[in-house]
């Protein structure tokens, strides 16, 4: 079995307006750099066997301390990287209201098959993420990953992997906190949830 650790990146100067931040690399506020300070204490002392992140630099600066504070070094993996919003890039909510009302409401009533104009299906996304858990969960059977990655990134790998229909990854897990805690178990291809959304500082220990 294969313990894996999903972590969305620390709040970015995005947050407050709830942008949708794709590809676009947007930096860290001070907010998001103590929560990857409070990252690396637990992982200080979680037993980690390794560290996987995405290519955009708020989940590598959000990895970097815990990656210092358990002696490893982070493996950047493009099969993380947030899904690509397309027109709704940078956009708010609001924006893209005026802008595209239509594929807005297709896209609340399902975010799967009407996902943002131009941008990446969930599906693809979901299976580059799956395939990249599945390639680490073979080469390191009895591992403890750490995955440093994107909010709708993980809750569409979630329901791929725990049999969810992708339609629902915006009603099944509504938010995922920055710098929260999600914990699967992977063993023999079957995916168990432990927990979801745990602060880093309060996490209980790792389950049997």
């Amino acid at each position: 079995m294969t313990d894996f650790l999903l972590v969305r990146h620390g709040e970015t100067v995005w947050h407050a307006e709830n942008r949708y931040a794709g590809r676009s690399d947007v930096p860290l506020t001070d907010r998001g750099r103590e929560q990857a300070q409070t990252l690396a204490h637990w992982a200080a002392t979680a037993d980690l066997t390794a560290i996987w992140t995405s290519p955009l630099s708020r989940a590598r600066l959000t990895a970097a301390p815990a990656a210092d504070a358990c002696g490893l070094t982070p493996h950047i993996d493009e099969r993380l990287y947030e899904l690509d919003f397309g027109q709704g890039e940078g956009l708010t909510r609001d924006d893209m209201r005026h802008r595209f009302p239509r594929s807005l409401a297709a896209f609340l009533a399902d975010p799967a098959e009407h996902h943002l104009p131009g941008g990446e299906h969930p599906r693809h996304a979901a299976e580059r993420a799956a395939a990249c858990l599945a390639e680490l969960a073979h080469d390191q059977p009895h591992g403890r990953i750490l995955i440093v990655a994107h909010s709708t990134l993980i809750r569409v790998l979630l329901c791929h992997l725990l049999g969810i229909p992708l339609a629902e990854y915006r009603r099944t897990f509504p938010q995922l906190h920055n710098g929260a805690l999600t914990e699967i178990r992977i063993t023999g291809g079957h995916t168990a949830l432990l927990r979801l959304n745990a602060p880093a500082l309060t996490a209980a220990p790792a389950l049997p």
